[in-house]
């Protein structure tokens, strides 16, 4: 397999000003395309380091990517580097002089010498064009490696990568395999619990040549399982058996498949395809629950409505939770999530409703209610109960899991699972 590096130049990224989704998209589509992105580095906007960076990289990876410092002001220097390190003059491109030109004039803004200054590039390199912004790309070729210099927009980047960086991958390195990747999505269960006590031991199947990595998040886990081919259907066919296995193993934890599929679409079109409508009664979520579900394009089919009940006050006026209630219990109780749930579910005259209460944190926890623990009504066409969880001591991982188990238990009393979040225990008056 053919090794790639991944250069991402810019003291913004350095310093933390702006966050480099560049890198890992970039690399995502390296392994897609059947290489093995071997290094990852982010360099300060400074000619010495981008030479070397750019230098050492070549020397070890048959094909560099680069990101940044293409741009009009005086630290964008990425352009003339590359064309020191490659002994050779930066020259106007009428090609990208021209496309600047035009998007200018659509715009209907004067074009600077700045700007002009972009079209120029390394004598002899192919341009790669930018049809979305203004600084092109350049392509270069050395005996073992291959350069691409590309714009740090990440909307210019990605349109560069998916036409001219995607075409000289397929004309210059036809002996790839493609390599195909399913994503398991998982809700309600941990990362030793699905791998420990679910899905159990996969060494048959990594020896058969099969990747297969857990990827831990508040919202839960993805299983990712990748196997190379020499065509895109042959990878597909051989990671069948794996997935297969998989699946049968995690059982209910499974809520589908695919890297952006989320849990609210999913519980989304549950609800859609049962002519079912929810609506939400939430306080230590803060209206994140309805959030989430509406989210998802075509959510008002489903989604009724929701309330913020935050304070005492508020439950009491909008839901109609009694005072005694709240004296005796507290808001973080069994009986008020039980309340919430039902009288939300009236209030919007939903088929569901699904309440949260309790202590976010990082304070307000007691030696009886710590910081982490919520209680989670259900009110699901008369079904009616709640679940009680301890989560974190962080505030908003505590705010994340409490959305993703109210929304996994939803989904798995649709399809009529027996199953619980967490091996959570429903509780009812």
């Amino acid at each position: 397999m053919m090794n790639a590096h991944i250069l991402s130049i810019g003291d913004e990224l350095l310093i933390g000003d702006t966050v480099n989704t560049n890198a890992a998209w970039i690399g995502r589509f390296l392994t897609e395309h059947g290489f093995r992105v071997e290094e990852i580095r982010t360099i300060t906007d400074e000619a010495g380091a981008i030479r070397h960076a750019i230098r050492s990289a070549m020397d070890r990876a048959a094909l560099v990517i680069t990101t940044g410092g293409l741009g009009p002001t005086h630290d964008d220097i990425t352009m003339q580097v590359v064309a020191e390190l490659f002994d050779r003059e930066l020259v106007l491109s009428e090609q990208v002089l021209e496309q600047i030109e035009k998007q200018f004039s659509r715009r209907n803004i004067e074009l600077t010498a700045a700007n002009r200054d972009q079209a120029r590039v390394p004598e002899g390199s192919e341009i790669l064009d930018n049809t979305q912004g203004t600084a092109p790309g350049v392509w270069l070729q050395t005996e073992h490696s291959a350069l691409a210099v590309l714009p740090g927009v990440p909307y210019e980047m990605r349109s560069i990568m998916e036409s001219g960086v995607s075409e000289k991958i397929r004309q210059g390195f036809s002996k790839l395999q493609i390599q195909a990747t399913r994503y398991l999505k998982t809700a309600g269960v941990t990362e030793s619990m699905l791998s420990s006590q679910l899905v159990g031991n996969l060494d048959n199947y990594l020896r058969e040549g099969n990747g297969i990595a857990y990827l831990p998040s508040p919202s839960g886990v993805t299983i990712r399982i990748s196997r190379s081919g020499n065509s895109r259907e042959e990878a597909e066919e051989r990671l069948d058996p794996v997935v297969e296995h998989i699946r049968g193993k995690a059982g209910d934890a499974v809520y589908g498949e695919g890297r952006d599929l989320s849990l609210s679409a999913v519980v989304g079109k549950l609800l859609h395809e049962r002519n079912l409508t929810i609506a939400t009664a939430e306080s230590c979520t803060g209206g994140r629950i309805a959030d989430t579900i509406t989210n998802v394009p075509g959510s008002g089919d489903y989604f009724s409505g929701g309330m913020v009940t935050y304070a005492y006050e508020a439950k009491t006026r909008q839901l109609g939770i009694p005072w005694e209630i709240l004296r005796e219990h507290g808001a973080v109780s069994l009986e008020v999530a039980l309340w919430m749930a039902r009288e939300v579910s009236k209030a919007f005259d939903a088929d569901v409703g699904i309440s949260a209460t309790g202590i976010a944190g990082p304070g307000g926890g007691t030696s009886a209610k710590p910081v982490g623990t919520v209680w989670m009504g259900f009110w699901i066409e008369g079904r009616h109960f709640a679940l009680k969880a301890r989560f974190t001591n962080d505030r908003n991982i505590n705010k994340e899991r409490t959305v993703m188990t109210t929304l996994d238990t939803l989904r798995r009393q649709l399809l009529g699972f027996d199953s619980f979040p967490y091996d959570l225990k429903p509780q009812t008056l």
